[in-house]
């Protein structure tokens, strides 16, 4: 990230004007084009010259994979523009913090940014550094300069979020209304599913199951589920975070052991479930479980009330973008 004040002193806005007949013309020169605002708010101008030196990294992608007129692609042009409105957005909310943050007067020290540098070296080669675009790699001045915006926005959010609190009976709610989640081991079910394109072939599957023909020569017979269909159709999930469609857990969850469902309809096409067996663990005491589901539900909690709050500055900052000045 650049020097706010560098940022700001290059984000004034410069236009070329010419008499003509009867009207007054804009025309734009190279430089002027740098200049033209793309979005404004409080007092602050973004330049689509600033929006392009940042995007810089993402441009050279978009060439590599559309080519270096990437523009007159379809699929191109397309891509070029919303990594414009993403790139710019979160410019924004950069911008809109750090406001934020030397309001507050927060402040970050040098040994804050070495920490978490020390920290990212766990998560991120030098070479994935310097693909984000930062050059000299983890020594690299502007990706301190990002670290340090990263120190600061944690430390906003915990000014922000500093007053929110989670107390024992919000724990003890949760954790009584999501039991499953708090057995002594994951508990388990195992289904067997029929995945068919259309209701109607769903329901005549339906029919011969209810006719006593065999489950499992019906699913290697007519499932287009390949993952299941050679073993019977049969499947054995965790209860929580199946990894399956909500919608297909539910209903398998619903059926009683050796029940089969009417057709079910997901994203994938039309399903008729059997549950098998399901094996269930005891839950873990609310005492034992009490901190963790009150860390749990504090997190949401902050995140919840950061969001608001993000919202309720950015509408404050009364946000304008000029589009077309992305085009130029």
């Amino acid at each position: 990230m650049k020097n706010i004040r560098k940022i700001v002193a290059a984000a004034l806005v410069s236009v070329l004007v010419v008499g003509a007949t009867g009207c007054n013309m804009i025309t734009k020169t190279e430089a002027g084009v740098k200049k033209s605002p793309v979005a404004k708010f409080n007092n602050t101008t973004i330049t689509k010259g600033e929006l392009d030196e940042k995007m810089a990294p993402a441009l050279e992608q978009l060439k590599a994979q559309y080519g270096e007129n990437f523009k007159n692609d379809t699929q191109g042009k397309e891509a070029y523009a919303q990594a414009q409105q993403e790139f710019l957005d979160n410019m924004i909310l950069e911008k809109i913090i750090t406001k934020k943050a030397d309001e507050k007067k927060i402040t970050v020290e040098d040994k804050e940014i070495t920490d978490k540098i020390e920290e990212l070296k766990k998560a991120y080669t030098e070479d994935q550094i310097k693909s984000m675009g930062y050059k000299d790699g983890y020594n690299d001045a502007e990706f301190k300069a990002t670290v340090k915006n990263i120190v600061m926005s944690n430390k906003l959010y915990e000014d922000t979020t500093k007053d929110v609190t989670v107390d024992d009976a919000k724990a003890q709610e949760f954790y009584n209304s999501n039991q499953s989640s708090f057995t002594e081991k994951p508990n388990t079910i195992k289904l067997a599913h029929i995945l068919v394109a259309t209701e109607d072939e769903a329901k005549k599957v339906k029919e011969r199951v209810d006719n006593k023909e065999d489950f499992g020569k019906l699913a290697k017979e007519l499932s287009t589920d390949t993952g299941s269909k050679d073993n019977a159709g049969e499947y054995e999930v965790p209860v929580v975070n199946s990894g399956f469609d909500p919608t297909f857990m539910a209903a398998a969850l619903a059926l009683k052991t050796g029940e089969v469902s009417a057709p079910i309809q997901t994203q994938h096409g039309w399903h008729i479930i059997k549950s098998i067996s399901k094996t269930d663990y005891p839950v873990k005491k609310f005492d034992d479980v009490k901190e963790d589901i009150k860390k749990q539900l504090l997190d949401q909690a902050k995140q919840a009330k950061m969001n608001e709050t993000v919202e309720q500055w950015k509408t404050d900052a009364k946000i304008k973008k000029y589009d077309k000045n992305l085009n130029l």
